[in-house]
């Protein structure tokens, strides 16, 4: 066999190799479950809040929920959702609804979090990723993995109601507001 068709057979299984390791990752980033969709029962789940504290979806059956996936504690886009969330906390409460903000960080970052931007609401950690896959939110920025910016409206049956995608954190808390007080007055 002469030196080029070795060379030949060694780059085609080195590329063969290389398809599987891609298919492969393809696979993984597709990991998530399709996500939910408004009439659907929502999915549960039970995670720790930023006290180390277990916290389940089942346990705010006859309130509204406000579930908001977020990507990273303490950045600029989910700094300003979370403050915007927090500003409007007595609104959500008036109309009998509980905001619980999710992402891949740990307890201790949500502590930490919490504590400097003194948000009052319960934020949820899922570092093993498993709700936020659930709820097809799973996404990633370069080599981080994180939750997308994705809010899911759980009406007090444990309905989806409503879902945004790619969250704009501005104008998000007044939207989901709006949609709360819309919702209640058709119901």
């Amino acid at each position: 066999m002469s030196k080029g068709i070795v060379i030949a057979i060694v780059l085609v299984a080195m590329l063969a190799v290389a398809g599987y390791v891609a298919v492969r990752m393809y696979a993984v980033d597709r990991s998530n479950a399709p996500m939910p969709h408004a009439g659907q029962m929502a999915p549960g789940f039970t995670l720790p809040n930023q006290e180390n504290q277990p916290v389940s979806l089942e346990q705010f059956r006859g309130k509204w929920v406000v579930l908001y996936f977020y990507p990273k504690d303490m950045t600029s886009g989910c700094t300003m959702e979370a403050h915007r969330f927090e500003r409007d906390l007595a609104k959500y409460q008036a109309l009998n609804a509980v905001i619980l903000g999710v992402s891949v960080d740990t307890v201790a970052s949500h502590k930490k979090f919490c504590t400097k931007d003194s948000l009052t609401f319960t934020l949820l950690a899922d570092p093993g990723m498993n709700v936020v896959r659930q709820y097809g939110s799973l996404g990633h920025f370069g080599p981080l993995t994180i939750a997308n910016r994705n809010t899911f409206l759980i009406d007090p049956q444990g309905r989806v109601a409503k879902v945004w995608t790619k969250v704009d954190p501005g104008p998000h808390s007044e939207q989901v507001l709006s949609a709360i007080q819309g919702i209640g007055d058709r119901g």
